[in-house]
């Protein structure tokens, strides 16, 4: 039975175990959310390639009797360090990366996962702070519909009458759907989330775009406060915890 495998891995989170060990979190195209322990001290160059947002093929050794997993090499494709030298590209990296820990990696989907994160984290390395967010949301959206809980942002999850083009839709926790204003006194009830009209067209524009091309399309402060709160709201929903990371402005 083989005790070497090989993954093509997506580094999400490191920290230290032990004396000078380390532990090493990965999201695997393969199995999805793997966590390994990485050895050697802070010279070491598999130390210095096994670093968070760092893409590339993993190495593991799996001892069947302990269950355990060690590091034994990473090749690494994509290094990124534009993402470490901007505080704000460095946070929302960080962001996204507790996000795919948080809901195991997007469940069975760990293929279509590895290619989402690593479009947003190739398109943050040289992103400004505006696009920084945006990428945060076109993530936070693009995650939901991997999860299978991304509401439909055109007609009212109750009624199924089509929202006009500016029309506020409410996003309900209880059902996970956008409502129209009309619909069962909605808009009094607990924990709803508005979505405008600017919002909803920014969502509907953006969810198939690669998230390099965000530059391009802009959003207002507030439809951006509505996408993120509305965003965090459904993947907490789902997770019943909350997010790490989205609580920047």
């Amino acid at each position: 039975m083989p005790r070497t495998f090989t993954y093509s891995a997506l580094v999400l989170r490191i920290r230290p175990t032990g004396e000078s060990n380390r532990e090493a979190f990965f999201l695997t195209a393969e199995a999805g959310i793997l966590a390994a322990t990485l050895y050697g001290g802070p010279k070491s160059r598999l130390r210095s390639h096994v670093s968070p947002f760092h893409r590339g093929t993993l190495w593991l050794y799996h001892d069947p009797v302990r269950d355990s997993r060690k590091v034994t090499d990473f090749d690494v494709r994509s290094w990124r360090p534009g993402i470490r030298e901007d505080f704000r590209r460095s946070m929302t990296a960080f962001a996204l990366a507790e996000t795919v820990l948080a809901s195991h990696g997007g469940g069975g989907n760990w293929t279509e996962a590895l290619a989402l994160t690593d479009r947003a984290l190739d398109a943050l390395e040289g992103a400004d702070e505006g696009t920084c967010g945006r990428i945060g949301l076109h993530f936070l959206w693009n995650w939901a519909e991997i999860l299978g809980i991304r509401p439909l942002l055109d007609r009212c999850a109750s009624c199924a009458c089509e929202a006009g083009s500016d029309e506020v839709l409410y996003y309900s926790p209880g059902d996970g759907g956008l409502h129209c204003a009309s619909c069962g006194g909605l808009t009094a009830g607990p924990g709803l989330r508005p979505l405008g009209g600017g919002a909803r067209r920014w969502l509907k524009a953006v969810e198939a775009l690669d998230p390099a091309l965000l530059s391009r399309y802009t959003l207002d402060r507030e439809s951006a406060r509505q996408v993120k709160t509305l965003g965090r709201a459904i993947l907490e929903g789902a997770l019943e915890r909350p997010l790490r990371g989205w609580d920047a402005p």
